[in-house]
């Protein structure tokens, strides 16, 4: 289970942790859910687990990593997108479980469960095309906002009722809610827009040009609200959005095309970008803004999905039957 490489920038993955399928997505709960350890879930073809992390960063007893399964919820069909509800809580009795997936059927699904006999979920139906991100609102988590290929950006209440629809000039790749915006949506388009919305009067109040074309992936910081960053075509690009609506910087970085962009939770200079898997890998690069060149170079078989630890500079990519976790030294 236990991996520690060496510290140059090319390396392989610090821990890993073998699955039972091949691993599509993955997300750290990016909320304090009252757990010892870390929440993660991560969905396959079939299944959504849901699980626990420890590592040695946090926790001077473990060695390694302790990763521990809670519970597996059968899907039924590949999940393409997770996403954590601020209401799961491990510290509450009953403990509750609360997350939504996006998948192959165009549907998203809300799961609850109490970890023991309450395990429900409710099905979502509206978007006519493949869903590529989703998120729930940050503070109470009683809506539930998505973007589709189907140009729009749809945001629910927890029954599935659509709250709002906005139109978009192209297919939504990425949607963000900042827990100090609560009443702003980020959502961001394949062909290099990035829009806010307003939820109140539901109209679009600032938009970000990338001037390249696939915009596939975009995020909103966590650590400073002004910082946006996406990847498009083969380079990272960032935003300060109190500057202008064009890049502040940008660097080409993947060979073949950027894929994923994910800001770290902890320090806002820190990102990781993933590229499209070549031949039989896919590359994870961990950059720093004060840094020329990226600070950790990581590969995996086949990588999909990308996310941050809420408290370490520790990020996780899913893999062919396995998670792999890779520690920056920043």
């Amino acid at each position: 289970m236990l991996n520690r490489m060496k510290q140059d920038s090319s390396r392989n993955a610090t821990y890993t942790v073998d699955c039972e399928d091949y691993v599509h997505v993955v997300e750290f709960n990016p909320f304090d859910s009252g757990d010892i350890g870390s929440l993660i879930a991560y969905g396959g073809n079939n299944y959504v687990v849901i699980g626990t992390c420890r590592f040695q960063e946090e926790d001077a007893e473990v060695e390694g990593i302790q990763y521990e399964t809670l519970r597996t919820f059968h899907h039924g069909i590949r999940v393409d997108a997770i996403a954590w509800s601020p209401e799961t809580r491990l510290d509450a009795l009953p403990p509750q479980i609360r997350f939504c997936t996006a998948a192959a059927d165009r549907k998203l699904r809300l799961f609850t469960s109490d970890l023991q006999d309450k395990n429900e979920y409710k099905i979502f139906d509206g978007h006519s095309d493949y869903i590529n991100d989703l998120v729930f609102a940050p503070k109470e988590g009683q809506d539930i906002a998505s973007v589709s290929d189907d140009h729009t950006c749809r945001v629910w209440d927890l029954e599935g009722n659509q709250k709002a629809c906005f139109v978009l000039c192209s297919p939504g790749m990425s949607v963000c809610w900042h827990p100090e915006e609560a009443f702003k949506l980020m959502v961001a388009e394949k062909n290099g827009t990035i829009r806010f919305y307003d939820l109140i009067t539901q109209q679009a109040i600032l938009s970000l040009k990338s001037e390249q074309m696939p915009l596939m992936s975009a995020h909103w910081c966590l650590r400073n609200t002004l910082k946006i960053g996406a990847v498009a075509g083969n380079d990272w690009i960032i935003w300060d959005i109190t500057r202008s609506s064009y890049p502040q910087d940008k660097r080409p970085v993947h060979v073949d095309r950027a894929r994923l962009f994910r800001w770290s939770k902890v320090n806002e200079n820190l990102f990781a970008t993933t590229g499209y898997p070549g031949k039989m890998t896919s590359q994870l690069l961990v950059h720093h803004l004060g840094h020329p060149q990226p600070i950790l170079i990581g590969s995996a078989a086949v990588g999909s999905g990308l996310t941050w630890h809420r408290s370490l500079p520790l990020c996780a990519v899913g893999g062919d039957h396995k998670l792999f976790f890779w520690v920056t030294e920043m």
